[in-house]
């Protein structure tokens, strides 16, 4: 069963992309493992699920490593845009744009608080601040009390800390 992903003519028109060293794979090859790229990227699979007539996928898999390290996707797309320019086919109306967001402190957005909030939160900061050293103090406290026995003795059971003249 063949998946072709491309047809002859778009074919043509990617393989100059196609860096082919003097060692690489032979021109089929380079053919079946870019539609191998194109087949894992269509489906969704995992890399060790491609089918075998694209070649190993260990094998695909480093040749996509090679080819998005040496740009040739960049450079790919680039190269259909002008194609595209060139026939009158560009269509600005497709252009995405990144809609990621980062959240910023109020006075970094340009926040305006009133008067009344902002002396609400000050209060209520204040009021935090000294429940927190309330709580510090009775913690202390505590700490303090275990320390040493009603007896007059620390409440330590190892006996590190008595005296035995």
């Amino acid at each position: 069963m063949t998946r072709v992903q491309l047809t002859d003519e778009e074919w043509e028109f990617i393989e100059p992309y196609l860096p082919i060293g003097g060692f690489g794979p032979y021109p089929e090859r380079l053919r079946q493992q870019f539609e191998g790229v194109i087949w894992r990227f269509k489906t969704g699979a995992q890399w060790r699920e491609m089918p075998k007539e694209f070649g190993a996928w260990p094998t695909v898999h480093n040749r996509f490593r090679q080819w998005r390290d040496a740009g040739v996707f960049e450079a790919l797309l680039e190269g259909l845009i002008a194609e595209a320019a060139k026939r009158g086919e560009v269509d600005v109306s497709l252009v995405s744009v990144d809609s990621t967001t980062a959240r910023a402190h109020h006075d970094a957005a340009g926040m305006h608080l009133g008067q009344d909030v902002v002396t609400a939160l000050e209060k209520a900061a204040e009021q935090e601040e000294k429940a927190r050293e309330k709580g510090a103090a009775r913690k202390d406290k505590k700490s303090r009390m275990t320390e040493t026995a009603p007896n007059g003795k620390n409440g330590d059971v190892s006996g590190a800390g008595t005296n035995s003249d």
